[in-house]
């Protein structure tokens, strides 16, 4: 007969008490949103996983669609260090680094350098209309959000953890507007797009919002515990089918790849890279944990692959010509990739 050692016991039961910890914050934190912000439950989902794997956040909408009010309650709720860029056309690298200033002694008269810090050395950095700043700027933030640091000067400097970029932008169609580099696009894990609210989210709004009731979200957990959440993510065990079928997707939005459908070799000029897979696994985890299970199914895989690849792949002018949309074509993927049988 088979025992299981006191050893394994202890490590089980600490497990499971760290994964209800982490579903008792993950409705506490929606309970929380819920007084502040209405509606848009799969936005909320997809900024909610990027938080708990450390990954950072593209938020895509119009404005007055309450960007900028979820990223600043999220960072409330979390009790993490907020800090804002407010993103316009003559701002600098330095502006969003910060920089080194030359500060006088007065006793001795000596001259030191000394830096002072920018707007991203935050926990939660909301970067407020990215795409209304030149690309030189923008580029400003491609060593932060993949080494956590900058490099001011010759010298490195490491930001806090967590760290987290949640960042929006306007539809690139609207005046003043900058397409984000490609680069940088793939250092996000979701580009998750905000909609208009349907008409009785709209009235709770105005319910809400143009009485004298003000509502305000409470801290429920720290930075440290938040570090914790992202260790117990990627503890998630994922079965081999379903990670062959994440990889096969990915591979499929590849027009060079052999598997992929004829009509993404028509469409596209560059898939998704090797990192796509890795964030679309990993995001699969932690929504597995959100939904109450130990294990990544399909599903998981399906219901992320838009808003993690939408950014991710590069059509071409006949795909435009045809007005055929990432998120059309990605779902034209799902259909033509079968889900592998047990």
């Amino acid at each position: 007969m088979n025992m299981i050692s006191p050893e394994a016991q202890s490590d089980t039961s600490e497990i499971r008490s760290r994964v209800e910890r982490f579903q008792h914050v993950q409705q506490s934190l929606i309970t929380e949103v819920r007084k502040v912000i209405v509606g848009q439950d799969e936005v909320l989902e997809q900024v909610q996983i990027a938080l708990f794997v450390g990954g950072h956040c593209l938020i895509t909408g119009l404005p007055g669609t309450a960007k900028t009010l979820l990223v600043r309650t999220l960072a409330d709720i979390l009790g993490l260090k907020f800090t804002r860029i407010q993103f316009t056309p003559d701002l600098m690298p330095s502006d969003i680094t910060g920089t080194d200033i030359i500060e006088e002694d007065p006793t001795t008269g000596r001259r030191t350098w000394t830096f002072v810090q920018g707007p991203i050395f935050g926990n939660v950095v909301l970067a407020d209309e990215i795409n209304r700043t030149p690309p030189k700027t923008q580029s400003a933030l491609l060593e932060a959000m993949q080494e956590r640091t900058v490099t001011v000067r010759g010298n490195h400097y490491a930001l806090p953890s967590p760290f987290f970029v949640l960042a929006t932008q306007n539809p690139i169609e609207l005046e003043g507007t900058y397409p984000l580099p490609e680069a940088q696009l793939d250092r996000f894990l979701f580009n998750t797009v905000l909609d208009y609210l349907e008409a009785e989210e709209e009235l709770r709004v105005i319910n809400l919002t143009t009485t004298t009731a003000s509502a305000r979200a409470s801290a429920i957990t720290t930075g440290e515990e938040m570090l914790g959440f992202q260790s117990l993510v990627r503890m998630v065990p994922i079965a081999e089918s379903v990670a062959r079928y994440a990889v096969s997707l990915v591979r499929a939005s590849r027009h060079s790849d052999p598997s992929a459908p004829d009509f993404v070799k028509k469409y596209v000029n560059f898939g998704a890279s090797v990192r796509g897979i890795q964030n679309l696994v990993l995001a699969s985890k932690a929504r597995a944990l959100m939904k109450g299970r130990y294990h990544v199914t399909y599903d998981d895989i399906q219901q992320l692959y838009k808003p993690i690849l939408r950014h991710r792949i590069l059509l071409n002018f006949q795909a435009e010509s045809d007005k055929l949309t990432p998120d059309a074509l990605l779902a034209r993927i799902l259909d033509a990739v079968p889900v592998p049988k047990e």
